[in-house]
């Protein structure tokens, strides 16, 4: 999972994908909170999967990856 973010996030920020490391944090990248909603948006249509992040304390790559995770399982 953490792959296909990096890949996505790259993609959307136009940057090169080995610039972001699962310890990234979003803030660090300058991914804005409406950049997170659009990311969100896309992964649970992708996905087929509503992901409920009101409650939730993330702030890397690594932490979304793993949330989804538990998500699809």
């Amino acid at each position: 999972m953490y792959e296909k973010l990096a890949k996505y996030a790259a993609k959307q920020l136009e940057i090169d994908e080995s610039e972001i490391s699962p310890d990234s944090t979003f803030e660090s990248l300058g991914i804005d909170s409406l950049d997170i909603v659009e990311m969100i948006m896309d992964l649970e249509s992708e996905l087929g999967i509503e992901l409920d992040m009101e409650d939730q304390k993330i702030s890397t790559f690594q932490e979304l990856a793993d949330f989804i995770e538990t998500k699809l399982n």
